[in-house]
C-alpha cells in the first residue's frame, strides 16, 4: 500500500513538473486533478447531454467519406443504390466510427483527464460504466445495420470492433506506439470503409485501382493520425505513450507527416496516369500543390499550426480521394 501511495505521489509530482513546464495555468491543474478522481469514481452516471459529445460527431467524417469514395469508385448508378450508400454511411460514422471513439474514451479516460480534462468521462458527465453501454448498444445497432446491407458487411463490421480494441485496448493497445497505432486507424478509417462502399453496391471483389488506393491512403492517413496527436503531447509523456511526436519531437513529427501524405497522394496520382485519367490528375496535383505553402506553415510552426492543419490542410487531402475515387471509374 505504501509502494502504490509512493507511486501515486511521484506520478502527482511529474505531472505536476510537466503542467508547469508546458505553462498550464493554476485554474487548468486544478481542473485535471478533479478529472483524475472522476475517471475512475465507482457507480453509473449518464448525463444524456453528453452521450454525443462522446460520440465525437467531429472524427465521423473521415470513415464515411472514405465508404462515399468506395461506391463512387465503382462507377454505379448511384440514384439505384441510395438506399444502400445511406445505410453506409450511417454504419461508417454515426455508429462504427462512435463506436471506436466511446471505446476509445473508456481506455484513455485517464490520459484524457491531463490532456481534456472536459471530455464526458474526465468531466463526470459519464461514468466508466456508462460508457461501455453506449459502447456495446452502437456495436449491437452496427451490426444490425451492416447486416441489412449484406452478410459480409456485418462480417467487416465486426473485424472493425475488433480493430477498435487492438488500438484502443488491451492487451494490445497499439496506440501506445505512434507507428502501429495510426496504421491501424488508418486502415480503418479509409481503407476498410472505402472497400466496404465498394464491396456494398457490387458484392463483389473491388478493382485493383480501387483496393490500391483504399491501400494508399490508409498509409496516408497515418500522417493526419500523427497530427492528431498533437493535442496529446503533454498526458502521452506523462502516460509513456510513444505518439509519432513523442518519439520525434513535434517539428519531426511533422515533417514526416507531410511526407507521408505528399507520397500516398503521389501513388494515387500515378495509378490516375497509368489509367490515362489525366483530368483527374491534373486536379490532384493541383490539390497537393495547394497544400505545400500550408505544410510549410505547419513545420515552422507545429505546436500551434497541427490543429489548423488538420481542418484545412487534410481537407484537400480528403478531396484528392473522391477524385481519385472518380478518376478510376470504368
Amino acid at each position: 500500500m505504501n509502494g502504490h501511495n509512493a507511486a501515486n505521489r511521484g506520478l502527482k509530482q511529474q505531472l505536476h513538473s510537466e503542467l508547469v513546464s508546458r505553462g498550464v495555468s493554476g485554474a487548468k491543474q486544478k481542473a485535471i486533478q478533479q478529472a483524475l478522481e472522476n475517471v475512475n469514481r465507482p457507480g453509473f452516471h449518464l448525463d444524456p447531454s453528453a452521450i454525443l459529445p462522446l460520440m465525437k460527431p467531429v472524427t465521423w467524417f473521415p470513415p464515411m467519406w472514405a465508404f462515399a469514395c468506395g461506391v463512387v469508385s465503382t462507377g454505379e448508378d448511384i440514384s439505384s443504390n441510395w438506399s444502400i450508400l445511406l445505410r453506409g454511411i450511417i454504419l461508417a460514422g454515426p455508429l462504427m466510427c462512435a463506436m471506436s471513439q466511446t471505446m476509445n474514451d473508456y481506455f484513455d479516460r485517464e490520459v484524457d483527464a491531463i490532456n481534456e480534462p472536459d471530455r464526458p468521462i474526465p468531466a463526470g458527465r459519464i461514468s466508466k460504466q456508462a460508457s461501455w453501454l453506449i459502447t456495446f448498444g452502437l456495436i449491437l445497432t452496427g451490426f444490425l445495420v451492416a447486416w441489412s446491407i449484406h452478410p459480409y458487411v456485418m462480417i467487416i463490421a465486426f473485424v472493425g470492433v475488433l480493430m477498435s480494441h487492438a488500438y484502443s485496448g488491451p492487451p494490445i493497445r497499439a496506440k501506445r506506439n505512434g507507428w502501429f497505432g495510426n496504421l491501424i486507424v488508418g486502415l480503418a478509417y479509409e481503407g476498410v470503409a472505402w472497400l466496404t462502399g465498394s464491396f456494398a453496391i457490387t458484392q463483389g471483389v473491388p478493382s485493383m485501382e480501387s483496393i490500391s488506393l483504399a491501400v494508399i491512403f490508409s498509409l496516408g492517413a497515418h500522417g493526419i493520425m500523427t497530427l492528431n496527436d498533437f493535442k496529446s503531447v503533454v498526458g502521452d509523456n506523462i502516460r509513456k505513450v510513444a505518439s509519432i511526436p513523442v518519439q520525434l519531437g513535434e517539428k519531426n513529427a511533422a515533417i514526416l507527416a507531410s511526407i507521408i501524405m505528399d507520397a500516398a497522394q503521389l501513388a494515387a496520382i500515378a495509378i490516375l496516369a497509368a489509367k490515362a485519367s489525366w483530368f483527374m490528375a491534373s486536379v490532384a496535383i493541383l490539390l497537393l500543390v495547394l497544400q505545400l505553402p500550408m505544410q510549410k506553415i505547419l513545420i515552422d510552426n507545429p505546436k500551434d499550426k497541427a490543429v489548423w492543419y488538420n481542418a484545412f490542410g487534410t481537407l484537400l487531402y480528403v478531396l484528392s480521394m473522391m477524385v481519385c475515387a472518380i478518376g478510376i471509374r470504368p
